[in-house]
């Protein structure tokens, strides 16, 4: 299965943060219902440098590539280069939290528990 629970997840992203990958962004896993009531998970991103909310979540089976959603927003994001060079840091972590989830997605190895 693509799913991992949410406290799978959790676990990931702890040992994600415990490698010093540096972000100000608010990291967060979150429950999502899966099929035929499944515990699983996805993880939310709300950036400091954009007023846009991302999910990071598996994709759909037999994939274990997951996939960013970046949420559509209403007002528009005027920055100046420094918070844009804040904001590309940012999405950098998103990119490298994305690669870090399918590599460990790819390497499980034993049953989700819920």
């Amino acid at each position: 299965m693509p799913f991992r629970s949410q406290r799978t997840i959790a676990g990931w992203l702890e040992e994600f943060r415990a490698l010093g990958h540096p972000t100000s962004a608010t990291v967060t896993v979150m429950q999502q219902d899966g099929d035929e009531g499944a515990d699983t998970g996805l993880v939310g991103v709300r950036l400091t440098y954009a007023p846009t909310v991302i999910y990071i979540e598996p994709d759909a089976a037999p994939s274990t590539t997951w996939r960013v959603t970046l949420e559509a927003r209403e007002d528009t994001a005027v920055l100046d280069a420094a918070a844009v060079a804040s904001l590309a840091s940012e999405l950098s972590v998103v990119a490298e939290l994305c690669a870090f989830l399918e590599a460990k997605s790819a390497a499980f190895a034993g049953a989700d528990a819920s």
